[in-house]
């Protein structure tokens, strides 16, 4: 990816909210693990570790509307479409074969991480299909 001012700006947000996301979420893990944390409070610690996580897709979606190089806008959103039609196709096969007992339930933030790394896939795409332009 070329390094505009919003390829910039959205890798600040990102590593911000990467930062926020550990610092919720390992006292979350160990707040759960020796039952420190009381009553309702347990779903506020929950749900702190998923916040950055979804600012992270809104960090995305400013991307998108900041990047003023359309060509280097086209290549996120490839990468994005190749991150969720991979996600959703591997949430649909793993419910079937789920919902036919054939491998264990997962756990619903996996999903999170098989749209990052279809995210990773789809840079790759891009750098295959597009040589040294789609970097």
């Amino acid at each position: 990816m070329l390094r505009t001012p919003a390829w910039k700006r959205y890798n600040w947000r990102v590593i911000w909210l990467s930062l926020a996301y550990a610092a919720f979420l390992l006292p979350a893990v160990y707040g759960f693990k020796h039952a420190l944390i009381p009553g309702a409070w347990k779903y506020v610690a929950a749900v702190l570790p998923a916040l950055p996580i979804v600012g992270i897709f809104v960090a995305i979606g400013r991307y998108l509307v900041e990047e003023e190089d359309e060509y280097v806008r086209m290549l996120m959103v490839r990468q994005i479409l190749w991150a969720s039609g991979f996600t959703m196709s591997v949430a649909t096969i793993w419910g079937f074969l789920d919902n036919f007992e054939l491998v264990g339930h997962a756990d619903g933030y996996y999903i999170v991480v098989v749209w990052f790394f279809g995210l990773g896939i789809g840079g790759i795409a891009n750098k295959l299909t597009l040589g040294e332009r789609g970097c």
